[in-house]
């Protein structure tokens, strides 16, 4: 019996070593640029440039439904790198998915979103979501936590309930203070942060 556990718990810190192996691979290579003063870098998965492997893709997919709780009516994704995680999902749960845009539509019901992030702001907007409603949210990268901690705010002033949150990469510590003030749980992939322009890979 201790032999089995030994080797069960031996088999499980290899599937977990090589689980995202290709993503963090990626990642570990990503450019980073300066916008302003703050560290961009640049992925397919966080800005569908330079062309994005299928396989780090699927990666991201198989492990956000491997740890994610689906229970849900709507799969939301913000504008516009949430939606190449979003669509898959949506297709291998049969779970209808809504975009947050960066645009107005003036819709019965629709809902303003006022979100800053570390390099800019603006307005996005939620359309055909309604009290009750119970929605997961998926998005590429939170950085400085603006778009989702406005997304959140905005969904409960409407009566949605959110499930579960699902984010690539984790960049900063915004999680923490997010999960403290928000009340919610913040699933992330990997984490990363810059050091001397250069994007490291932490978990």
């Amino acid at each position: 019996m201790f032999f089995e556990q030994r080797s069960s718990l031996k088999s499980s810190v290899i599937v977990r070593s090589i689980v995202l192996q290709r993503f963090k691979k990626s990642l570990a290579d990503a450019p980073v640029i300066k916008v302003g003063k703050y560290d961009y870098f640049v992925h397919p998965m966080t800005d569908g440039i330079p062309r994005a492997d299928p396989e780090v893709l699927d990666e991201v997919v198989k492990e956000m439904l491997r740890i994610g709780s689906f229970d849900c009516d709507v799969i939301l994704a913000p504008e516009a790198m949430g939606i190449p995680i979003a669509v898959p999902l949506s297709l291998e749960l049969r779970i209808p998915y809504s975009v947050i845009r960066k645009r107005g539509y003036s819709l019965p019901g629709e809902v303003r979103v006022d979100q800053q992030t570390g390099y800019s702001k603006g307005a996005m907007f939620v359309n055909g979501l309604s009290r009750g409603d119970r929605v997961a949210i998926v998005d590429d990268v939170l950085s400085t936590g603006g778009t989702l901690r406005a997304v959140v705010l905005a969904l409960r002033s409407i009566g949605v309930e959110i499930v579960d949150v699902l984010v690539a990469v984790e960049k900063g510590n915004a999680k923490e203070r997010l999960e403290a003030e928000l009340g919610i749980g913040i699933k992330t992939l990997v984490k990363v942060e810059v050091r001397d322009g250069r994007l490291v890979v932490l978990t």
